[in-house]
Formats: C-alpha cells, sequence, structure tokens
C-alpha cells in the first residue's frame, strides 16, 4: 500500500515539479503570453509554498499538496497551449505535437 509521503517521495515530487518549471518558463505561446506569465507564476508560487511548508514547517501532507497544485498549473497550461512543450514525461502532451484542440 502507498499511503505515505516520505522524504524520498517529495524529493522526487520536487524534482519533477523542478524540471517542468524550468521547461515551461522559456516556452510561453507568444500570442498568448499574458495568460502563459499567468499560469506560470501560480505554478511558481505553489511551488514556493511547497518549499516553505517542507523546509520551514516540516509539513510534508501540505508540501506534497502544494507541489501537485503547482504541478497541475504546469499540466494545464501545456495542456491547453500556453507553455509549448513536449514532454510527455512531465506534462499529458504528445512528445511529437501539442496535443492543444480547438473546440
Amino acid at each position: 500500500m502507498n499511503n505515505l509521503i516520505s522524504e524520498e517521495k517529495l524529493h522526487k515530487y520536487f524534482s519533477v515539479t523542478e524540471k517542468a518549471l524550468a521547461l515551461a518558463k522559456p516556452a510561453f505561446d507568444p500570442a498568448r503570453k499574458e495568460q502563459a506569465a499567468d499560469f506560470f507564476q501560480m505554478a511558481y508560487a505553489y511551488f514556493s509554498d511547497a518549499r516553505h511548508f517542507h523546509q520551514d514547517k516540516q509539513d510534508l501532507v501540505l508540501a506534497f499538496a502544494a507541489l501537485n497544485y503547482a504541478h497541475g498549473w504546469l499540466d494545464a497550461g501545456a495542456r491547453i497551449g500556453l507553455f509549448q512543450v513536449r514532454d510527455s514525461s512531465l506534462f499529458t502532451v504528445d512528445d511529437q505535437q501539442n496535443t492543444t484542440k480547438q473546440y
């Protein structure tokens, strides 16, 4: 059963989210730069909160929750094309092309 948040698991998720932030930052859609910046800022704020909860409060549960929110903002931004990324190991996008669909 996988029902514990360990330091190792938290470290893994910090690493994954940090990589996603690094890929998203230079990949803003030029036509929607303001929206991309907003999504990125939200992700970064939650990532910073995760560090605070982990380092300052030693609260692994809140740190893990904040990391999930951070990555959710990044993933949503990638999915709707605000971040032009193609790494399916970090985002729910196709490695070959962005899976954004216009409805």
